[in-house]
């Protein structure tokens, strides 16, 4: 396995016959997982040349399916509201539903490859985010700067847990973090620019109500922008053997730049 477009559009395709569901998806739409971080997660896996191209393939896919066991799970309404219909409860328990689907064919895919310690990893990895989300359930953060915080744990502890499996090696968390913290960042800021929808302002507002979004929207600018900063200097300073890392995100931040020019030009 390697990390060309073909790879990643097989691996996404083989992803989606995965979770594929008649009955859920009749009423429900189909799950979305993160492209971004199924290719920064195929380019970490693929690298490690102690591993098979079929064990490369296997955590690559039970990987993304805890992540979108997850996702789906996310969005199952925290509180419940009292002038649902009831078609509004039948997609909240499809929705519980669906993520519990999801979850139980990473442990069947996990149970093929009888891999004890990688099991391991993504048990704890699914702790620590329910931890996380539980934070942010009971408003426990006391600041924007401690929210960003918690999400970007939520957004990159499968991966990084993965990555620390493999590679044993924690000194590029923070790098992945914030990596996929600035492509979600960027992916939101162009959304709320041509639309108005802004998911992440909206998780704030249920924390602070008194948020005001022209302020949180500047904010969330500059925040991109640091990151982006550091990002570029946590690359300058990566070891010899994380040499695919740093061009990878090179390569991934010329793409990105190319994609949203012709967007702007488009408009």
């Amino acid at each position: 396995m390697n990390t060309s477009v073909t790879d990643i559009d097989n691996l996404a395709g083989l992803l989606e016959d995965k979770i594929h569901h008649k009955y859920l998806e009749k009423y429900l739409k189909k799950p979305k997982f993160d492209k971004e971080k199924l290719r920064i997660l195929t380019s970490l896996v693929d690298h490690k040349v102690s591993l098979n191209p079929i064990q490369k393939e296997q955590y690559v896919i039970t990987a993304m399916l805890v992540q979108i066991a997850l996702d789906t799970h996310e969005l199952v309404p925290a509180r419940n509201d009292t002038d649902e219909t009831k078609e509004d409860k039948l997609a909240k328990q499809l929705r519980v539903l669906a993520g519990d689907y999801y979850s139980g064919l990473y442990y069947l895919f996990l149970s093929e490859i009888e891999d004890f310690d990688f099991i391991h990893t993504l048990a704890t990895s699914i702790k620590k985010i329910n931890e996380y989300k539980i934070q942010l359930y009971y408003k426990e953060v006391e600041s924007l700067a401690e929210f960003i915080d918690v999400i970007k744990k939520i957004d990159s502890t499968v991966i990084t847990h993965v990555t620390q499996h493999i590679y044993d090696d924690s000194s590029i968390h923070e790098l992945i973090a914030d990596w996929l913290l600035t492509d979600r960042l960027t992916a939101e800021l162009s959304e709320a620019k041509n639309n108005g929808i802004f998911p992440l302002y909206e998780k704030w507002l249920d924390i602070d109500q008194n948020s005001n979004y022209t302020s949180f929207l500047t904010k969330m600018n500059v925040l991109n922008q640091e990151t982006k900063a550091k990002i570029n200097s946590s690359i300058s300073m990566l070891p010899e053997k994380y040499l695919f890392l740093k061009n990878y995100v090179i390569n991934r931040t010329d793409e990105m730049e190319f994609h949203h020019s012709s967007i702007v030009e488009e408009g």
